[in-house]
């Protein structure tokens, strides 16, 4: 429930930096054009009926692991206990920030490798920030996103030199990249190093494109974009994007297209936003960056000086649910109906430490429906 005085939707921090100039050069992609990955290559079993899997942005952690090792020993856990008939989650996406500080390799080891060592399934990504900037003090020289792209977007899935884990490389075909599944569309989007993000003209005419050709799938296949720079966030640390909200929004409009969720980490908790437009449709803006990194951010206070949620570009947008004091992750479930697909998310928290002998226990702490049909013409 939302409680005074903290804001029931989100806010901009006032005197935002600007910081554009730490953007990186897109690096060279590993597929082909439109950099599609279809997900039965990976998971030849998948069910075209049915389909269900995690999300989960921000786990890595320079200090205190024991919580990214708690929510990925929760994720495993769902994938052991479920069976297929209770929409068993058959992969991860990863909403980025797998390491911290600047997406070196030695640091893949220990943030990503070894907590996610026992998950069962593929791991998918988009890179967050951290994953995407340079260390200038690093002994060896490297470029933006050398590791993230030997992890995720290898030409071929084979051992990595910096892994001891059994865990094998991913053929994703670009640092911005669409999954094909049977009953979704997942737009992988790429926001770069800067603080509020950052997203050129060739990714966007690329963005524009692929709405369009998800939205001809429509309702037999929702349409799901992911995106680490939340646009909407009523937190203290980052709180909204005016970069991404306009990048976006104008997509939106010269594509004609909107999706079905949007899905985001970078600021450190859990939130269920939501977008009223004016044609009547609405939008689920879900932040789920609570992955893992040990400073959750707190929804401000609407007493706080710093920011500000009277803004036309905040207008229409409500915060209907939020955790920002346990990590967590989410688990999404997509449902073939009569008419299209039905999409329910369900956030689950973990304890912030286990005591010797004690079982791990995630709570179910939020959920939602979105029901995607075609619309007759009347």
């Amino acid at each position: 429930m939302i409680n005074s005085p903290k804001y029931n939707k989100p806010v901009f921090k006032l005197n935002q930096p600007d910081d554009s100039y730490k953007a990186q050069p897109l690096p060279q992609p590993s597929g082909k054009y439109p950099y599609h990955l279809a997900l039965q290559d990976i998971l030849p079993a998948i069910s075209p009926a049915s389909m269900a899997f995690h999300i989960a942005g921000d786990t890595g952690n320079l200090r205190a692991f024991s919580y990214q090792t708690l929510v990925a020993a929760g994720m495993v856990q769902q994938c052991e206990q479920s069976s297929p008939q209770q929409s068993q989650p058959c992969f991860l996406y990863h909403l980025g920030d797998v390491v911290y500080n600047h997406g070196e390799a030695f640091e893949y080891e220990r943030q990503f490798f070894q907590p996610f060592k026992n998950y069962p399934g593929p791991i998918f990504a988009i890179a967050g920030n951290h994953d995407s900037d340079v260390n200038p003090d690093a002994e060896t020289p490297y470029n933006s996103l050398d590791a993230f792209r030997t992890v995720f977007c290898d030409t071929l899935s084979r051992e990595v030199a910096f892994n001891t884990t059994n865990r094998k490389s991913i053929t994703q075909p670009n640092v911005y990249w669409v999954l094909d599944t049977p009953l979704a569309t997942i737009i992988g989007l790429y926001s770069n190093v800067p603080k509020y993000g950052f997203i050129d003209a060739r990714q966007r005419a690329w963005f524009i494109d692929q709405l369009k050709a998800a939205a001809s799938k429509r309702p037999d296949k929702a349409l799901l974009v992911c995106i680490h720079h939340s646009p909407y966030s009523a937190d203290v640390n980052h709180s909204s994007s005016l970069t991404m909200i306009d990048f976006l929004e104008s997509a939106y409009q010269e594509a004609n297209v909107k999706p079905d969720i949007v899905f985001s980490g970078h600021v450190h908790n859990y939130q269920r936003l939501c977008k009223h437009y004016p044609d009547g449709s609405t939008v689920p803006y879900i932040v789920a960056g609570a992955g893992g990194y040990d400073e959750l951010h707190a929804i401000a206070d609407t007493d706080d000086i710093r920011f500000n949620g009277d803004s036309p570009r905040l207008d229409q947008v409500d915060l209907l649910s939020y955790c920002d004091t346990k990590h967590g992750f989410l688990k999404v479930n997509l449902e073939k109906t009569p008419s299209g697909v039905s999409i329910t998310t369900e956030y689950y928290t973990v304890p912030d430490e286990l005591h010797e002998g004690e079982p791990l226990t995630v709570t179910l702490v939020d959920s939602f429906t979105k029901v995607i049909e075609k619309i007759e013409a009347g």
